[in-house]
């Protein structure tokens, strides 16, 4: 059984498990007896009125048999039931992928060195998304009630991505599990993001399927860490450099560019092929496909001197300008040309691209246009302002500033600010159904009726 946050983030349960006739059988006389009985006595004609204390099952079973009378006397076929389904029912947009994509960080509304409760928008239950709201499916993922893919509108959102992910599955062992985006399955009910997704779509009528992978096939874990730790560890006179140790070049040598634009490339097709097994032509349905947004602005971009630790200590964003300069013109740029040239590969024709490189330029972490709470003179995430005052982008904290409730993979994600704003890119892209492509940026201050940053989409 899924859930689905809705209005502001309760966990309600949904459908019934695929083949639980029983169960679908309680579930369906449980609904007529709430609601069929009502309307079928006010519409009821005289002529097919059963006898007070009939079953539900009696009168709508008269119904149809007068209706089919009718309708045979008339030479019209009545349409068969139909389960809600490929192009039945209300609609669905699912999310697959990684923690940019799952809502790591989604917690946090901006960031603050002071009390975290100034800054803490979703509370401890930020990443629960079972059917009880008490707890993670999957330890680790965080799924966010802020996710980008809970747009309203009378579309509904699922969340199948999970922090970590790569376009493959994981099993490092101690219970830790990746989904990824393929077709898993063990004997324990572990599945991976493409399975899930197509026993998903087989009862729900899925209309778009947003995507962002890659980022992890590229160590991006490892390369804050590496960036970090040189800069901590290496004086401003004699910096080093993140960008030319070994472990972070191997990442970005052409073969293994190519190996994952190959391996993004076979994670779209997965997700393709899960919903052709679900039922779906490629026409029925849209893949959104997005990129990667720069977390970290470039050496000029900065609020704090590299000189000394303040840039660490006090932003929590410790990178050599030289190294903030390549991740924003080599790092981030090559993961997502990976991510586009892997969708361009797929030859498929019903994909658009959401180019989000560039969505939070003007509130990146340590950003000069932007501050902590206490640089800014707000109070907390709720003063008039906050938003485009502080970071959309989650601190990164090392063992003297990292402290509950604040977890070490929600560093360099985008927080509750920046998954609001890529939710408002998604809705465009999702354009009501008729999906389209482009670049998001912010188009101006001040927040939308839904509480979301002003993003434009072109």
């Amino acid at each position: 059984m899924f859930a689905t946050p809705l209005d502001g983030g309760t966990l309600v349960p949904y459908g019934v498990a695929s083949g639980d006739a029983s169960a679908a059988d309680r579930e369906r006389e449980s609904q007529e007896s709430q609601v069929l009985e009502p309307h079928s006595r006010a519409c009821e004609y005289p002529s097919t009125r059963v006898r007070p204390g009939g079953s539900m099952k009696r009168k709508l079973g008269a119904l149809v048999v007068v209706m089919g009378v009718a309708a045979g006397m008339l030479g019209v076929a009545l349409p068969a039931a139909h389960a809600d389904g490929p192009g039945v029912g209300a609609p669905w947009i699912v999310s697959v992928g990684d923690s940019a994509i799952s809502g790591e960080a989604g917690r946090w509304a901006g960031n603050t060195n002071n009390s975290s409760s100034n800054v803490d928008a979703l509370g401890s239950t930020a990443y629960y998304d079972n059917a009880t709201n008490t707890a993670e499916q999957i330890p680790g993922c965080h799924r966010s009630k802020s996710a980008e893919v809970y747009i309203g509108g009378g579309v509904n959102g699922i969340n199948l991505a999970c922090s970590g992910a790569r376009t493959y599955t994981q099993t490092p062992g101690s219970g830790d599990f990746k989904p990824g985006l393929d077709f898993y399955s063990d004997s324990t009910g572990r599945k991976g993001q493409a399975l899930v997704l197509q026993q998903f779509a087989a009862g729900h009528n899925v209309k778009a399927v947003t995507v962002l992978i890659g980022a992890n096939n590229y160590g991006f874990a490892d390369i804050v860490q590496t960036c970090i730790e040189d800069f901590l560890l290496s004086p401003s006179w004699w910096p080093d450099y993140c960008n030319d140790d070994s472990n972070v070049k191997a990442y970005f040598t052409a073969s293994n560019v190519a190996t994952q634009t190959a391996n993004i490339k076979g994670a779209i097709l997965n997700v393709r092929q899960a919903m052709l097994n679900a039922g779906y032509p490629d026409s029925t349905y849209k893949i959104i496909v997005q990129t990667y947004s720069s977390p970290i602005p470039s050496a000029a971009g900065f609020r704090y001197s590299q000189s000394g630790f303040t840039r660490q200590s006090t932003g929590g964003c410790g990178f050599w300008n030289k190294d903030a300069d390549w991740a924003n013109s080599t790092a981030v740029p090559t993961i997502d040309n990976s991510v586009k040239n892997g969708a361009a590969a797929t030859g498929l024709t019903n994909y658009v691209l959401l180019d989000d490189q560039n969505a939070l330029v003007g509130r990146r972490l340590c950003e000069n246009t932007v501050g902590l709470l206490e640089e800014k003179g707000i109070a907390n995430w709720r003063s008039v302002g906050a938003a485009d005052k502080t970071e959309w982008v989650s601190q990164v904290r090392t063992t003297s500033t990292l402290f509950g409730p604040y977890q070490l993979q929600e560093d360099a994600h985008p927080n509750y600010w920046g998954q609001l704003a890529l939710r408002n890119c998604l809705r465009q892209a999702y354009n009501g159904g008729a999906a389209r492509g482009g670049t998001c940026t912010i188009s101006s201050t001040g927040l939308n009726s839904l509480g979301e940053p002003q993003m434009l989409l072109h």
